[in-house]
């Protein structure tokens, strides 16, 4: 059986296309605001632009909602964004870029990290059609607070949508959904380029929250040697993650990390669909993690996915559930150059038409 996404040697796989790019389990709409704020700041002047995108956001956050039009140029940001409820940011596509200044190590958001961006506790945001960039290939990201925010931050909200949004030079996670509910992100890409300078560079990262899509996305954590998982679902603490489907997405996981990662712990991952996903030169595509208890995985779909030229060549380079699950339905998927399947007998768990060859 030929695997469904052609590669040639060193390049990037062909994106599968998005099921009409829904976000089906989130039933995220973001913003309805439709009054239009146009942001006068001048691009590529290496001024700082942060007083003038803000500006705009809180006058259509205190108008009830609205959109924040940014054109294209470069935007130096030397503060942190922070979204108000019923606003779309919007940029007019990826040469829209909002990057990190060489002030923007001075201050911290307000979880005490380094967003471009957060939405911080606002409801029904849109982020849509930019570049974020928080310039780690420049700047020194090793600082006290560096994983506390993220580089496009969604926390804490509910009614979010994320879509259009490439990430640049990371220093911490790229797109990111903490607490809340009800977020999609899709036909976005992170990419992580630098070279033993970080450690903990995910692409999307899922932490403590429920109902989200990530859908029709573009990950690639290892174009350098510092990135970590493609895509992460993870519990801190007790708080559990469930309710979120990962479909369409084309992953390469970074050489610290894997494919897919759902990282247990003292909470529960459970409802978890991953579906027609892509995932090719990982360490491992996908893996179950624990890092700060043992609180059992379960409720988990992993159907028509392919695995492709992972480094892991034995049992498991596929698919690692190395610990108990249960109810884990494993079927229809396509593993080639990327070693086996791991899925321990179960209550529940289902192992079938699972494909593996050398050649892809």
């Amino acid at each position: 059986m030929t695997p469904t996404a052609a590669l040639a040697t060193g390049s990037t796989p062909v994106q599968p296309a998005a099921s009409p790019g829904e976000c089906t389990v989130s039933a995220a709409t973001g913003s309805t605001g439709t009054n239009l704020y146009t942001v006068t700041a001048q691009p590529d002047d290496a001024l700082d632009d942060t007083p003038g995108i803000q500006g705009r956001i809180d006058a259509a956050g205190a108008a009830g909602g609205g959109i924040v039009r940014i054109p294209a140029g470069t935007f130096i940001i030397n503060g942190k964004l922070r979204m108000a409820s019923n606003v779309k940011l919007e940029g007019a596509g990826p040469a829209t870029v909002l990057k990190a200044g060489p002030g923007f190590l001075g201050n911290t958001g307000p979880a005490g990290g380094y967003p471009i961006i957060t939405t911080a506790g606002a409801d029904n945001t849109t982020l849509a059609n930019f570049t974020a960039d928080q310039s780690g290939d420049t700047l020194n990201g090793n600082v006290p607070g560096r994983l506390n925010e993220y580089v496009v931050d969604v926390r804490d909200s509910h009614n979010s949508v994320v879509e259009g949004i490439q990430t640049r030079n990371p220093f911490t996670y790229s797109i990111a959904f903490v607490g809340g509910s009800n977020w999609c992100v899709r036909n976005s890409s992170t990419q992580s380029e630098t070279n033993g300078k970080y450690t903990e560079l995910d692409g999307i990262h899922a932490m403590n929250t429920s109902h989200g899509d990530i859908v029709g996305n573009v990950v690639d954590q290892r174009k350098g040697t510092d990135g970590d998982d493609g895509i992460a679902v993870h519990t801190f603490g007790t708080e559990d993650v469930h309710d979120i489907r990962i479909t369409n997405n084309n992953v390469r996981g970074g050489r610290h990390g894997a494919g897919i990662d759902l990282a247990g712990g003292s909470g529960v991952i459970y409802n978890i669909d991953l579906t027609g996903n892509t995932v090719w030169g990982s360490p491992r595509g996908l893996e179950d993690a624990y890092y700060d208890g043992t609180k059992q995985i379960h409720h988990i779909k992993v159907l028509g996915n392919t695995f492709r030229d992972n480094d892991i060549k034995s049992v498991g380079g596929a698919v690692d559930f190395e610990r108990p699950v249960t109810y884990v339905t494993m079927t229809d998927n396509v593993a080639c150059n990327s070693g086996g399947y791991r899925l321990p007998a179960g209550l529940g768990n289902t192992n079938l038409r699972n494909m593996q060859t050398s050649l892809c």
